[in-house]
Order: C-alpha cells, then structure tokens, then sequence
C-alpha cells in the first residue's frame, strides 16, 4: 500500500528522540563495516549522515579509508576509528551494525556458502581476510551478533548466508540484488523478464525469518510482516553514485534507537523528501554530499 502522509506522520510520532536530560551514549551506538581499496567514499557517506543521530558510532574499513576518515576528524568528533580484525570488540557494545556500503563483491568460496553458524565462528577471517573477503567477514559477523539489529547493505547483500538473517535484519537491495538474493534462495526470478516485485519481496522476507527488505527505486517498496508499504518521491538527481550509502546511513542511524517500521518508513521518505527539497533549488544538479547536508532539516521540518 501506499504511504499517505497520515500514515507517515504516524510513524514519525513513533521516533524516539534524544531527551534533554540524555548523556551520552544514551541515545545509541552504531557499528559501520565498510568501504574497500575500489570504494573509498560510499561508507564515508554512510557514516556522515549517521553520525547526526546516534551518540556515537564506531567506524571499520580498510587502512586507507581510516586514514582518510582520521584526516577529517574535525567532521567526526562522535565516533571511533577502529582496525577491521578489531570489530569484535566494538560489535558487543554497539547496538545496531551496518555492514555493506561500498565493500567490495567478489568470487564467493562455495566452501563458505550456506554452511551453518558455527562453521562461521570456528573459521573467522583472518588479518588479511578481514581487509578484503566481504563474504567471510559478512557470515562470521552475522553468525556471532545474531541477536543484533542488523542493516544490510551493498557489497554484503550478494555474499550473505540466507540461513543466518534474523527477523532483527533489514536489507536495502537495488532491482540486480534483490534477484542475486532470490537466487540464493532459489526463487524463480523470471529468466530476465519483469520480475512481480511485490510477491517476490513478501516470499524472500518469509523465507528470511521474516526479515525487512526495503526494495530500492522510483518507488521504494517495503516488505515487512506480510505486508507492504509503498514509498514515492525522488527524482533524477538521485540515481547519482552514494545516494543509496546515504539512505543506508540514514536508516541505521534510526533504528539504532527505533523499531524497525517507523526506521524503515522515514528513512525511506525523508531521503526522497531531501531529494526533493533540493531539486527544487537546484534541479538534478546535486549529489550524495548536499543529501547528507540536506537530511538532517527535512526531518527536523517533518517532526516538529
């Protein structure tokens, strides 16, 4: 169904907002795993937007993209930089985990692929694995933080184990993904035709555990519970690179401390909303970087 905005000012009534007598720490922890040698910026995008609304957020990539997020530490006063093969630690405390934006899709190891979580746990990546293996570092984090609210994203879609996504996940396919993962799942994807996204949505997210798949596009699609929940808006400016890192940052920014629904449903809208807004200023001629600077106002404009 579609989104009236009586609906949407319903699920924005369920946010839960920082209160004025919080402290930090209180008002949620972030986990970002992302980034590769290919894709410097798409978690930094990623971890721009996020680090607006939670408390504190702990940031892992590659060497290289540290060092370029240490470099800009003025704009990232509430996070961390920590060494990939050190997320262990960091995964513990924080309360949500976004795994995927701009991490590298590779050859998958059929020896790793659709085994069970305790292969996973007896066989974590090693140092150089976790530089670069986006399918062993995927598996063996979701296998160990099962119980944890999950945004997956990118690179990690296309190399994870279907058995270990929980009802606590939400994944963010683009049209290519969503049919790499219902391959995975052996769903009949149409050999190429028009695929009917809605049953195939519903189906994925039943055979997930009841999963979230938030399905990317002109109209974003949401299948949550059984049901599903259409979200319009955007425009052409929006089909430039990072805008769905941005999106990405925005929802597990908001479920760090939401529930997965009202999360889903406003990030969803309010990043096409911000598209808009700026559309309208400056046409097409905008990019991830004015989206992440735009977010913040359409919200605060939508919540108060």
């Amino acid at each position: 169904m579609k989104i009236t905005n009586q609906e949407l000012q319903q699920q924005l009534k369920l946010l839960r907002l920082p209160q004025p007598d919080s402290h930090k720490g209180q008002n949620g922890k972030l986990l970002i795993i992302g980034g590769s040698q290919l894709f410097h910026a798409a978690s930094r995008w990623s971890l721009d937007i996020a680090s607006q609304f939670v408390d504190m957020v702990f940031y892992a990539s590659v060497p290289s993209n540290n060092q370029l997020i240490l470099k800009a530490k003025q704009n990232f006063w509430n996070g961390i930089v920590v060494a990939r093969e050190d997320v262990d630690n960091y995964a513990q405390e924080a309360d949500c985990i976004l795994i995927g934006p701009g991490m590298e899709r590779h050859d998958t190891n059929p020896d790793f692929d659709h085994q069970s979580s305790q292969f996973y746990l007896d066989n974590p990546p090693n140092k150089e694995e976790w530089q670069k293996d986006t399918q062993k570092i995927t598996n063996y984090l979701l296998a160990k933080f099962s119980e944890k609210k999950w945004v997956i994203d990118a690179g990690a879609l296309q190399m994870l184990n279907p058995q270990l996504i929980t009802s606590n996940c939400i994944l963010t396919p683009h049209k290519n993904e969503l049919k790499t993962l219902a391959q995975k799942l052996n769903l009949n994807t149409n050999n190429g035709e028009e695929l009917n996204t809605d049953s195939l949505i519903l189906e994925m997210s039943q055979l997930l555990n009841q999963a979230t798949i938030l399905l990317k596009g002109q109209i974003d699609t949401i299948a949550y519970q059984n049901k599903l929940y259409q979200i319009e808006g955007g425009n052409a400016g929006m089909t430039k690179g990072g805008t769905g890192d941005v999106l990405a940052g925005l929802l597990a920014g908001l479920y760090t401390t939401n529930e997965i629904l009202p999360s889903t449903i406003v990030a969803s809208y309010i990043n096409k909303a911000s598209g808009d807004w700026l559309y309208k200023k400056v046409g097409p001629f905008y990019n991830a970087s004015a989206l992440v600077d735009t977010i913040p106002a359409v919200l605060w404009q939508q919540l108060t």
